[in-house]
């Protein structure tokens, strides 16, 4: 019996040894995705008109870096907050910690090499090394042409400066390791021809990182056989937020959309003094229409055709549920 307790003693030293380790490394020696590369993005003026078009209506960079308006419709931006950052993930909204967005203005960013930038956009390392959470779709961005992200890079640098320090993250258990796992390598593809819509649209609805919110998620990761499907949850104060279906089924999706109702729904959005005002409990989108309606049409062709050709996946979806007070 004393030898069989030894043993045992012997593999519970071990395991807790084989486990500190790992954890260890995990928190450590992750992320691995390389060391920034040396880059001096030059700020021509097309670049800077290129990444103003990227950042404010593809991939909507300064939805979440900037202050919006949520006493309207869509929540569109506030002019006097662009680039501050400051929105917070927390408890309220569902998430396992606390996440405050940053400022990408030059007054955070001034330190911040080109490469550094380059690599926290596509890679999802910060200028430390440690790992950005992916509410930024890195994973996402890591696959656009390098021109598009020295475009964006141009872009902000251009923001005019603005002080705000929000706090510092702080993540749960296990999250504060797993996140460390999460940063992926630079997979660059090039733009494709305008011409060849369909290869286009894709590389734009992975640009918008559409998948992200439109596809439901089960520890992390993306649901089998869900893709586009909606039904992701979204809390806001006073409701739940659901996103839509938009793969072509015929009944829950946009099987029945035509081009240019898919099209209009989008410009119904582009006069943000127009969008009404929208009080707690009231119907809300945290969708950023606003800003994605100053798509070019032809883009918005190209997605539209993309979506059309994904498999149809049935699924009703209840876009927005608000919260029914405890005692009603």
């Amino acid at each position: 019996m004393k030898k069989a307790g030894k043993i045992i003693i012997y593999a519970v030293i071990a395991l807790v040894i084989v486990v500190g380790g790992l954890l260890s490394y995990v928190k450590f020696g992750l992320p691995n995705v390389g060391k920034a590369p040396e880059l001096k993005v030059e700020l021509t003026p097309q670049r800077i008109a290129r990444g103003k078009y990227l950042a404010n209506n593809v991939t909507v960079c300064i939805d979440c870096h900037s202050t919006r308006d949520w006493s309207k419709l869509a929540g569109p931006l506030d002019s006097t907050g662009i680039g501050i950052g400051g929105e917070k993930f927390d408890d309220n909204v569902g998430f396992p910690g606390e996440v405050e967005v940053p400022n990408i203005t030059p007054f955070n960013l001034k330190n911040w090499t080109d490469g550094e930038l380059f690599r926290a956009i596509t890679c999802g390392v910060k200028k430390d090394g440690s790992a950005i959470f992916p509410i930024m779709p890195y994973t996402s961005y890591s696959k656009m042409d390098k021109e598009d992200i020295y475009s964006i890079i141009a872009y902000i640098r251009t923001l005019p400066s603005k002080v705000s320090k929000p706090n510092e993250r702080k993540l749960d258990f296990p999250l504060n390791f797993l996140v460390n796992t999460m940063p992926v390598k630079t997979a660059s593809q090039p733009v494709p021809a305008v011409s060849d819509q369909l290869a286009y649209g894709a590389y734009l609805v992975n640009s918008a990182a559409c998948r992200d919110c439109h596809t439901q998620e089960e520890k992390g990761k993306f649901i089998e056989g869900m893709d586009f499907a909606g039904g992701r949850p979204f809390k806001i104060p006073g409701a739940t937020i659901s996103s839509a279906n938009i793969t072509p089924d015929v009944e829950s999706g946009i099987g029945k959309w035509t081009k240019e109702a898919f099209i209009a729904r989008f410009k119904a959005f582009e006069k943000s003094h127009e969008l009404p005002k929208v009080k707690q409990g009231e119907f809300q989108t945290i969708m950023p229409w606003n800003m994605y309606a100053g798509m070019k049409t032809t883009d918005l062709e190209a997605i539209f055709a993309y979506l059309k050709t994904l498999k149809p996946v049935k699924n009703q979806v209840t876009k927005f549920a608000p919260l029914v007070a405890a005692n009603q």
